[in-house]
């Protein structure tokens, strides 16, 4: 009898079952049916012409703003430039480039790049491309991409004004894969301490972080730095294996739960390279999704510093779901928590995405970004790590170890402007371009350039001219508030057009960055 009970409960609950998902079944075929019926009576009553393709997207971007702050609707067109910087390439002709004084000018080939094979240079200006004028037309990035960029294995013709060479050059190029990198920066900055500045996880960017290192050639690694600074995310299956770096055989990564997918949980393999030696993190709040997976796996396994400042809080997982017609919903399923439980997602509410992003200014507003005593969060909120029961906290964001406040004594408008205009840029881009030549003899490589060169009041005064004429007048208040960071912006920038993205971080972190200073000392003691 109790068997036969035990059979008719089973039965009885898997019928509720099947009841319950009939029903919801009927629920949302008459929900499709309504919206059906909509089109089907604009279409035919309507006393103007429609765009059905226009109102539908409007209907679905309309329908996902109603839900969290991160479900969202791409169009066919928009699908392949979002995953693109991700799968870590694209396809075209390979060059750095930069637009001065309204001319195309090659700032360095890709390495590797069908651009680099041609023969193209640093300081090229390309002025025509498949026998069309580009020069002085108030060329933007958008008609380079349309200009340079294309399927693999096609042809396009650019013709070249070459400092020296009295006539125009002109190449046939053969467009192909182009690398993205995602690992902006990696250099020894003392014996055995790695920087490494990763800008977002790409499909590549393990594998970049390797190829670094084996290029360094370190006999033995001593310290990490890994620079998550506006890092925003990017691919889950790679902020899981970076994480695993680190961490030893079975400790869990990150763990994911929703109300309609099963509980899963990433877990570390055990083939890091860099399981036991000190290793800061640094985050900020541009920080993000991916970042705060591998932040919070660090801290709550006490493997080393988290350094900065609370990261965004960006802890919902998005699946992305293909529609008909190429199209895709960016839609949430699930939330990610650290090892300890945490919640990485700070608070939202359903259809008010505005108040969501408006946090972070609140946050500006409140001094969290200048105080740590000023971001309050309850008890409620607090976790112990696993290892050494230390005490973090969720709610929204990875709190840092070490809190590093915003640097704001440099600011001024005059500088916002110089930097929000590229006026600063561009007159660097200038700059280098036309003395490229004696910059490089000068300075052949980083060290010398580091020890030697030096920001004169020239070269300042030149700045200010030239963003007078832009039409933005001098500011003299502005400028000797901001002097000292002009000239580190400057020294960076010609570092970076001498010697790459690294050049210009190794600029950037020596002269004053408080955060990488701390992650030194941390590196130097290896305890929290």
């Amino acid at each position: 009898m109790r068997f036969l009970k035990k059979i008719f409960l089973v039965v009885a609950a898997a019928l509720i079952a099947l009841t319950s998902a009939a029903q919801n079944r009927e629920v949302t075929e008459r929900q499709i049916n309504k919206l059906g019926q909509t089109l089907f009576f604009l279409n035919n009553y309507y006393l103007d012409s429609l765009d059905n393709n226009r109102l539908v997207d409007i209907a679905i971007t309309s329908i996902l703003g109603e839900l969290d702050p991160h479900s969202s609707y791409v169009t066919a067109k928009d699908v392949k430039a979002m995953n693109e910087p991700l799968e870590g390439n694209f396809e075209g002709v390979g060059i750095e480039y930069a637009i001065i004084r309204d001319t195309l000018t090659v700032s360095a080939p890709i390495a590797g790049g069908p651009c680099e094979s041609a023969g193209i240079r640093a300081g090229d200006k390309i002025i025509a491309v498949d026998g069309e004028g580009i020069a002085s037309k108030g060329l933007t990035n958008l008609d380079v991409q349309k200009y340079l960029r294309g399927p693999k294995g096609t042809r396009v013709k650019l013709d070249v004004i070459r400092k020296g060479e009295k006539d125009v050059l002109s190449f046939e190029i053969i467009r192909d894969k182009i690398p993205i990198n995602s690992l902006d920066a990696g250099y020894e900055v003392s014996p055995g301490i790695v920087y490494l500045k990763l800008s977002r996880f790409a499909a590549t960017s393990s594998r970049e972080i390797i190829d670094a290192l084996i290029g360094l050639n370190i006999k033995k690694i001593n310290g990490v730095i890994l620079d998550l600074r506006g890092n925003t995310g990017g691919y889950l299956g790679t902020a899981l294996e970076i994480a695993n770096f680190f961490l030893e055989r079975d400790q869990t990564i990150v763990y994911t739960e929703g109300m309609r997918v099963p509980k899963m949980i990433e877990r570390a393999n055990g083939t890091g390279f860099y399981k036991t030696e000190p290793l800061a993190i640094l985050i900020d709040e541009g920080s993000a999704s991916g970042s705060e997976i591998v932040a919070g796996a660090i801290q709550d396994w006490d493997r080393g510093a988290i350094i900065g400042r609370r990261s965004f809080g960006k802890g919902l997982v998005q699946q992305m779901l293909p529609l008909n017609d190429g199209s895709q919903l960016r839609l949430t399923v699930a939330r990610y928590h650290t090892p300890s439980g945490r919640v990485i997602q700070m608070p939202y509410e359903k259809g008010n995405s505005k108040d969501y992003y408006l946090d972070h200014f609140e946050r500006y507003q409140r001094g969290e970004y200048f105080s740590k005593d000023s971001i309050l969060l309850p008890d409620s909120l607090k976790y112990k790590t696993l290892l050494k029961n230390r005490n973090v906290y969720g709610g929204g964001g990875i709190m840092p170890d070490i809190f590093v406040p915003a640097d704001t004594t440099y600011y001024s408008d005059y500088l916002s402007v110089l930097i929000r205009r590229n006026i600063l840029l561009d007159y660097i881009n200038s700059y280098s371009d036309l003395n490229r030549a004696k910059l490089s003899s000068k300075y052949p490589d980083f060290d010398t350039f580091s020890q030697y060169f030096v920001v004169e009041e020239k070269m300042l005064k030149n700045l200010y001219d030239y963003a007078a004429e832009k039409g933005v007048p001098y500011d003299s208040q502005g400028a000797a508030k901001s002097e000292d960071q002009i000239a580190v912006n400057i020294k960076a920038l010609i570092s970076r057009a001498l010697f790459g993205m690294t050049g210009y971080y190794k600029v950037i972190n020596s002269e004053g960055d408080q955060a990488f200073a701390k992650a030194l000392e941390f590196i130097s003691s290896g305890t929290l």
